[in-house]
């Protein structure tokens, strides 16, 4: 069984219909990039996956001892998150909510874990720095350790390098690469298709309401002739 199918999807919000009759499966260290026009749904199949919408037909498994609530998600960073006011090693800490439950605090191995992740990440030095006097790339390196907290197994990243410089970027897609090599499942959304073609193993191109093309990166032509 994949370590993630989607079956049949219909999906939309407040009563539009943005993809319908969406299949495709996700294998235990893919690396599938998903790209495609602003409208065309992948922000919203994304938080389908990870349970925040309901599909509005067909459904979502898991498999490969893959649980819902141990997927990493790093978001779109809004205004609001990249002035948020709280030290790197909370940040990070944060990702371990999940798993905490109704316990007020985090247990010996959770703070051990958020540790490991920032010295992964090579932001260990950070950790006392207030997460809003970071540089927009070591942001996305705090809560790309704080996704890491929440899954060794699946990360769903919604365009990452989005408003970084080019060097900031392509550090950051070097450390993606190293975690996929490292066994850890990655799906992205991204509008860097140059990029997408260079890291990923599989593409999903979305287009008017469904896919123009799923499969291996070899055989992807821009969704032409899909």
């Amino acid at each position: 069984m994949p370590q993630l199918g989607c079956h049949d999807l219909t999906l939309g919000y407040e009563g539009n219909t943005v993809i319908t009759g969406l299949s495709f499966e996700v294998e235990a260290g893919d690396y599938l990039c998903i790209v495609g026009e602003n409208g065309s749904g992948k922000s919203t199949l994304m938080k389908t996956i990870l349970r925040l919408k309901a599909p509005m037909s067909g459904r979502i498994e898991t498999g490969r001892g893959l649980l819902p609530n141990e997927i990493g998600y790093l978001p779109q960073q809004t205004a609001v998150q990249k002035d948020f006011p709280a030290s790197v090693r909370e940040v990070v800490r944060s990702g371990c909510l999940n798993r905490q439950g109704l316990r007020p605090f985090y247990n010996k191995q959770e703070k051990r874990m958020a540790e490991e992740n920032l010295a992964r990440l090579g932001i260990a030095g950070l950790a006392k720095r207030c997460y809003r006097e970071l540089s927009g790339g070591q942001q996305q390196r705090v809560l790309l350790a704080r996704a890491l907290c929440a899954t060794r197994k699946l990360l769903l990243l919604d365009e990452p390098t989005a408003g970084l410089d080019p060097q900031a970027a392509a550090d950051l897609y070097a450390l993606i690469e190293q975690l996929n090599h490292e066994g850890i499942t990655v799906i992205m959304i991204s509008h860097d298709v140059a990029a997408a073609v260079r890291y990923a193993s599989h593409i999903l191109h979305l287009g008017n309401q469904g896919a123009l093309y799923f499969g291996p990166k070899a055989g992807y032509r821009g969704g032409e002739g899909a």
